[in-house]
């Protein structure tokens, strides 16, 4: 039980009248003066109570179910508006539900603030509960990504063991939340390696005209041998695979028969550029340009063509972008690297 002790309010109510002075009644005994105007000015809960106990002429409010010094914190506040640090550390959980039970927005905040900071794989369900209890909603999310990212470990605690067996509502809300996550990050995942890879075809139809127009290392324009001193340029590792790919297409056997899957890649990249290229037929000396132009890119059935349509817009936003000098690498460095082989293919 607790010791009846002097609260800082009682020399202040001591010297008002008899019928501005309440009790708060606290679980363990305790019995703390206050101002009825502040109380009521404080929390509207609090006022209505207090309007009820004066037409009765009763001046005690009982505040049960938390700890004694919790209560006294919580006058504390109606007072001061302010909470020391150790004492929301202690009492955060107990002053969180008198705030949502007494309406005292300005403690509830302060509450669902220090809780955050003090959620623990231990205690991270019991916060979870009680949040959704006192409709705590920024408290609420935060339990529920500290158990996302952790579940494997909040699975062992006590906590989580009595959850299962006394709230599974509340269970299957968190493997939703978890579900769901898991799905966003995969969508995510999905959607970066779809715009690396429209990069990489960018850098691809960029390296395909440098070679075509300038030449590099060891392929160039066909009415120029490249030169033999030439350094490499500056995207050389894309660039230096489709030099290979282009000597293999213009020498591969197979490729009259259609059978090398190779050459079908380096003819689509070729297909690829005619979309994307604004040269005129005459200028232009990447191969089968204007052949692919002339002939026009329509496929055998409206679906293959209209997903080849948006790989040629996904392709040209690529390079409106590049041309920006934005961040591109971003993507890439967050994912493993793909070739412009491995791109073509996807698509």
């Amino acid at each position: 039980m607790c010791i009846s002790s002097a609260s800082p309010t009682s020399d202040h109510a001591s010297g008002d009248s008899v019928e501005n002075i309440v009790y708060i009644l606290t679980s363990g005994g305790r019995r703390i003066p206050a101002h009825a105007k502040i109380l009521a000015s404080a929390s509207p809960v609090l006022e209505s109570i207090i309007d009820r106990k004066k037409r009765s002429s009763e001046n005690n409010i009982p505040i049960n179910g938390v700890p004694c010094d919790a209560v006294q914190v919580f006058v504390n506040f109606l007072y001061s508006n302010r909470c020391k640090e150790e004492q929301m550390e202690k009492f955060g959980i107990h002053l969180l539900a008198l705030a949502h039970v007494y309406l005292v927005p300005q403690l509830k905040a302060q509450c669902t603030k220090a809780l955050i900071r003090q959620l623990t794989v231990e205690n991270v369900v019991d916060v979870l509960q009680l949040a959704r209890l006192c409709d705590a909603p920024d408290l609420y999310l935060k339990c529920m990504k500290v158990i996302s990212n952790r579940f494997k470990l909040v699975e062992e605690t006590e906590g989580w063991k009595f959850l299962q067996n006394n709230d599974p509502y509340l269970e299957l809300e968190i493997l939703k939340f978890i579900d769901d996550v898991e799905s966003r990050r995969k969508s995510t995942r999905k959607h970066m390696q779809e715009q690396s890879l429209y990069f990489q075809l960018s850098e691809a139809m960029d390296c395909l005209q440098h070679i075509c127009t300038e030449g590099c290392t060891s392929v160039g324009p066909y009415d120029k041998k490249p030169s033999k001193n030439k350094s490499p340029c500056s995207k050389f590792s894309t660039c230096e695979g489709l030099q290979h790919s282009i000597y293999h297409f213009a020498n591969c056997k197979k490729r009259v028969n259609g059978g090398c899957v190779r050459c079908k890649r380096m003819w689509q990249l070729f297909k690829l550029h005619s979309s994307i290229c604004e040269s005129s037929d005459s200028t232009c000396k990447v191969p089968l340009c204007r052949q692919f132009k002339t002939r026009g890119t329509q496929m055998k059935n409206k679906k293959e063509e209209a997903r080849w349509e948006l790989l040629v817009k996904k392709v040209v936003a690529a390079k409106a972008i590049s041309s920006l000098s934005l961040p591109k690498r971003k993507l890439e460095q967050e994912l493993q690297p793909r070739s412009f082989r491995e791109a073509i293919n996807c698509h």
